[in-house]
C-alpha cells in the first residue's frame, strides 16, 4: 500500500501544479488510508506537505509578480494566529470521545475524517462549478468593513486548516477575488503564500511533532514537490479548466467514499 501511496503523492503534486487551488485536498485521505497514519497525526503530516508544496507554488507566483503581500498579511495574520492556537491549545484539549450517539462514541478521529470529507465535497463543487474571470479587473481599495471581513474570514480559514491540516486554498481564493478585488492569477499566488505561512506556523506549533516519522514524511513531501514542478510545466501545455472540472468530480466521489467508509462500511 505504501507504493500506491507514493504514487498518489506524486499525483497530488502534479494535480496541484496543474489546477492550483484544491489540488492538495486528497493529502489527508492518502496518508490515512494508504500509509496507515492515524487521522490526528495525519493532519500534522498534511500541514507539512501542503506547506512545502504551497511554498514551491508561491515562489513561482512571486517571481511572476502575482502575489499581493499586503492582502496576504491582512488575511494571513489572523489565519496564522488561529491555526497556531488550534494546533497548540484546542486540539490537545479535545477528548478522545467527543460525544455519544445511542451509546456509540463519536471519536475525535472519526469526526476529523467526516469533517474532512465534507470539506472535500465543498472543494469538489468549487472545482466543478468554479469560473475564472475572462478579464482582469483593476483592484479597488478595500474599506475598513471589507478589511475586517477579510481578517475574520482569515481566522475561519485558520480554524479549518488547524483542525484538518489542509483545505485553505479553495476557500481563500473566492475571498481574495470578491472581498479584496484581486484578479484570478494574483488570487491564486496570494493564497499559496497564505497557505505556506499558515501551515508552516501551524506545524511548528503542533504538539504531535515527537510522534512524526521524519524519513517517511520527507519522502512523501519530496515526491509531492517533484509532482508540483512537473504539473507546473504541464500546465503551460494543457488547459486547466477541463482538468479542474474532472478532478472536481473525482474529489466528489472520494468525499462520498470517505463518508461511507467511516460510517456504513466500517
Amino acid at each position: 500500500m505504501e507504493m500506491i501511496g507514493y504514487i498518489a503523492a506524486a499525483f497530488i503534486g502534479i494535480s496541484l501544479g496543474l489546477i492550483g487551488g484544491g489540488g492538495s485536498i486528497l493529502t489527508l485521505p492518502v496518508l490515512v488510508y494508504l500509509f496507515g497514519i492515524p487521522p490526528g497525526l495525519a493532519t500534522s503530516y498534511s500541514l507539512f506537505i501542503v506547506g512545502a508544496t504551497s511554498l514551491i507554488g508561491a515562489a513561482g507566483s512571486f517571481k511572476r509578480k502575482q502575489v499581493d503581500v499586503r492582502v496576504a498579511l491582512l488575511l494571513g495574520i489572523p489565519a496564522i494566529a488561529t491555526v497556531f492556537i488550534t494546533r497548540r491549545l484546542l486540539i490537545p484539549a479535545l477528548p478522545l470521545n467527543l460525544f455519544y450517539i445511542n451509546d456509540v462514541p463519536v471519536t475525535r478521529e472519526l469526526a476529523t475524517m467526516l469533517l474532512f470529507a465534507i470539506l472535500m465535497l465543498a472543494a469538489s463543487l468549487f472545482m466543478i462549478r468554479g469560473r475564472q474571470p475572462k478579464a482582469e479587473i483593476p483592484a479597488v481599495p478595500m474599506n475598513s468593513s471589507q478589511q475586517a471581513t477579510l481578517a475574520g474570514y482569515g481566522a475561519g480559514i485558520g480554524l479549518v486548516t488547524g483542525l484538518l491540516g489542509a483545505g485553505g486554498g479553495f476557500l481563500i481564493i473566492p475571498a481574495l477575488i470578491w472581498l479584496a478585488g484581486l484578479p484570478m492569477k494574483k488570487a491564486v499566488g496570494t493564497s499559496l503564500l497564505i497557505m505556506t505561512l499558515s501551515t508552516g506556523i501551524g506545524f511548528m506549533g503542533d504538539t504531535a511533532l515527537p510522534d512524526i516519522h521524519w524519513p517517511l514524511l520527507l519522502g512523501i513531501t519530496a515526491i509531492a514537490v517533484a509532482g508540483i514542478i512537473i504539473g507546473g510545466k504541464l500546465a503551460t501545455r494543457i488547459g486547466s479548466h477541463q482538468l479542474k472540472t474532472a478532478f472536481g468530480w473525482f474529489v466528489l466521489a472520494m468525499g462520498v467514499y470517505v463518508i461511507l467508509l467511516e460510517t456504513v462500511l466500517k
